[in-house]
This record gives C-alpha cells, structure tokens and sequence, in this order.
C-alpha cells in the first residue's frame, strides 16, 4: 500500500466536504479528498437540483391546468422525455462528475476515488493508500435510504429517490412509501406527469415532523388532485410480479389485510448513517449510534471533525454547507461562532410548498415555554383572493411568549419557501414580537401575511 501525507482527509465529497476540501486547499493546505461515488454527493445528482427540476416542471403543468376560469381556456398535455432529458444534460451531465472533480482538483486538491475508511488517529484507508493526516480528518459519509425489513421487499426492484430520478419514463401506478418531504415531492410529481398514485404513511399523517396543520394541507390537496393518501398504513408484506404484463407490479399488503397494487414501488422512509463503513470506531466514535456525536466546533474526536446528515441535524445540503464553514474556521484557527439549531430552515417542495424553522407548537410546548400561537390562512389574505387558483396554504408562528419572540414557524402556500425567509431572520435573531408587529409590510404580498398571523397571537 501506498502512503502519503496531507494536512487533511475530508471522507465523502458531498456538497459539505467537496466546499470544506477547496476552502482548505486555497487556504494553502495539502487536502486529500476522498470519494466512492460522485463528487458533489446527492444533491447535485439525485437529490435537490434534479428533483426540484421534476417539481418545476410538474408545477408548469398544473399552473396551465389552472387556466381556465382565470385567464381563458387552456389544453395543457404531460410530456416526460423533456424533463428527463433536462436532467441528464444540465443537471448531472449524464451522472458525470468531471466538472465538480475538476473544480476540487484545480484548486490544489488531491482526489482518491475510494472507499474511505479511519484505521487509526490520523491514518484513513482509501483503496490501496493510507492518508496520513497531519492537521486532521474531516468525516462527510452523508446517508443511504433507510429500507425497512418488509417481508418480501428485498430482492424486488423497488425504487428509491435516485431510481425515482433517473427514470425515463413514468409509469402507470405509482405506490410511495412513506410520507415525509421526499416521498410527497416525488408523489406529487408522477401523479401530475399522470401516473396513479398511492401514498402510504404508517403514522398518523403526512410531513410527520412538522406541524400537523401541514400534513392536514398536503393529505387535502393530494386528494383533490387524486392522490390515494393514507395514513396509519403500514405495509406488511411485499410481493412482486415480474414482467411485461398486466399482473406485473407490487402488491403490499396492509395491517388488516387491504392491498394495495402498483407497477413501481418508491421506498422512502428517510435515510440512515453507516458510522462502522467509515471506522468511526478508531477514534472512539461509537458505532451503533444513528449520528456522530460532536461538539459546537464539529469536532467529533481529537482531529476528527464531522458534518452533514452524518451528524444528525438535518439532512439539509444548506446543513452541510453550514457545518462545513464551522470546520474551516477551526481547522485554520478563524474566529468563529459554535453552531447554533434553534433556527434551522426546513422546505418541503410541494405545491402548496411547506416551509418551517425552529420549533413546532408540540416541541415549544414540551420544552415547557408559554407558547402563544398565531394562525392564518393565506386564502383569506389579500394576495391569496388575487390569486384564487392553487392558493392552499397558512402562517403559523410559535411565539415563547414569556421572552416575547417567535421560536418557530410555518409558512405554507405558493412560494412558502421564499416567504419563510423573514420568519427565519426572525427566530434566528430574536427579533421582539412587537417590533414584528411595528414592521411595515409590502400591500399585496403573501408575505404579509404574516402581519394577519401577527395579530392572531394572544396577548397579555
């Protein structure tokens, strides 16, 4: 085996380490990048940019189907190819990762295409090569689909995200498992694009970490547009039947014995961390746990630090990104501020789109603040009458009202993601209540909504 000596080892290039990695590299840095897969992670591939490609494409749809009775009549027909070549061409270059190899490269770094794997302090495995590390190794393994050990799963093709992402063409019956972001942005998606879709959720409703006016929302307008959603449905057994005819598919079978059929299966009941596949172990780490456990500064173990979904804070690529200017910061001894969660952005993009940050009223509540909530619907707000078609959606905000600041929110509707900006400066901040209230609001907007919400909280 060969061994060389870097100043870092980041294991796992995805959106975090491939930005930790070049950061270090143009400091002046000897970085060892180390990757199995492709540059860049999920994200770039599989997962934010060729979804929401999906999704936009998906909305255009509806948006014309929103024509008539608005503005005119309109005779709107789905066309898969241009999507599926879009994401081929412009976003994954064909699951090539050249440019994003060649970017981390071009800025000093060094790439090993391998497994890598922490065998000792400072000493990483990556194919045939021991990286010795002088500075330290930076861990960004990311997650793989969490598959539940359903009877009869294991052997079928089922789908995840990414086969769900590469398909080239839609098929006719569509059953989703599973009911968080993931599974409704997908869902959502082929139903539009004219699959028959069936979504099952073992809990008892849809976005179950949010709140459930959220999953009330979704479940209401999946079934206006004719999405089979049900919750409290856990499948427990799968069967499959290969080919090309009318039997071919899935059958789940449900607690009560309810089966549900459909040509394609898409297991998404969230994501999961292998810390043994990275030796988490070598440096105290242990591995049994879901998450690396780790400090403000992101240090895991001495010269070990970690970032991303590995961590168990969100599996955000904005999360990563985060982490990742933590560690470069400590890493080059930077003055720096340790992370900080009270005011984590969270979007689901369906449409209605689902934006939250910080605390739910339910989480506000067991950590035993005086919780006052404020709710809105955006219908009744004046941008949501102008909009009238495709107008779902509400403001929730959380307010610990003994220290008069919002500790979370929820901004649901169209654009619900880019709304839920200024109640994300807000929590992070602690901006008072009753500056919120004092703030002037731009008259017709959905973001004055907010306002709406604002006066809905209790006083006194």
């Amino acid at each position: 085996m060969s061994e060389h000596e870097v100043d870092v080892v980041v294991i796992g290039l995805g959106p975090g380490g491939e930005h930790a990695a070049g950061e270090l590299a143009e400091a002046g840095l000897t970085v060892a990048g180390v990757e199995d897969g492709l540059v860049g992670g999920e994200c770039p591939y599989w997962g934010c940019v060729p979804s929401k490609m999906m999704i936009r494409a998906a909305n255009l749809l509806t948006e014309g189907r929103r024509i008539p009775g608005m503005a005119g009549a309109s005779a709107v027909q789905a066309d898969w190819a241009p999507v599926a070549r879009r994401i081929r061409d412009e976003a994954t270059d064909g699951w090539d990762d050249k440019v994003a190899a060649d970017r981390f490269t071009g800025k000093g770094g060094l790439l090993f295409r391998a497994h890598g794997k922490i065998i000792a302090s400072g000493r990483v495995a990556a194919g045939g090569d021991v990286l010795r590390a002088r500075r330290g190794i930076v861990i960004d393994t990311g997650t793989v689909p969490a598959i539940p050990e359903i009877p009869g799963l294991a052997g079928t093709p089922y789908w995840t995200n990414r086969e769900a992402i590469e398909a080239d063409q839609v098929p006719e019956s569509l059953i989703v498992l599973g009911g968080g972001a993931t599974a409704l942005e997908l869902a959502q998606v082929y139903s539009r694009f004219g699959s028959r879709v069936t979504v099952l959720e073992a809990t008892g409703r849809l976005l179950p970490p949010e709140e459930p006016e959220a999953g009330e929302l979704i479940a209401d307008v999946f079934r206006g547009e004719g999405i089979d959603v049900r919750t409290g449905a856990k499948a427990e057994r799968v069967s499959h039947e290969p080919g090309p005819g009318p039997a071919a598919g899935f059958t789940l079978t449900l607690g009560g014995g309810a089966e549900v059929s459909g040509n394609a299966l898409l297991v998404a009941k969230g994501r999961r961390a292998d810390l043994a596949a990275v030796g988490a172990g070598s440096v105290g780490i242990d591995e049994s746990q879901h998450a690396v456990p780790v400090d403000g500064h992101m240090r895991a173990a001495p010269g070990v630090w970690a970032i991303g979904d590995v961590v168990g804070r969100g599996k955000f690529t904005h999360m990563s990104m985060y982490h990742a200017d933590i560690v470069v910061a400590d890493i080059l001894g930077r003055e720096h501020i340790p992370a900080e969660y009270h005011a984590v952005p969270r979007v689901t993009f369906t449409d209605p789109e689902v934006g939250s940050v910080g605390m739910t009223e339910a989480e506000a509540t067991e950590q035993g603040l005086d919780v006052r909530v404020g709710l809105t619907q955006v219908p009744t707000s004046a941008r949501g009458w102008i909009h009238k078609a495709g107008n779902d959606g509400f403001i929730k905000l959380v307010e610990d009202h003994g220290r008069g600041v919002l500790v979370g929110a929820t901004s649901a509707g169209p654009w619900g993601g880019e709304v839920l900006s200024m109640l994300v400066l807000a929590v992070h901040a602690a901006v008072p209540v009753r500056r919120l209230r004092e703030m002037i609001y731009a008259f017709p907007t959905f973001h004055r909504a907010v306002s709406d919400a604002l006066s809905e909280l209790p006083a006194g």
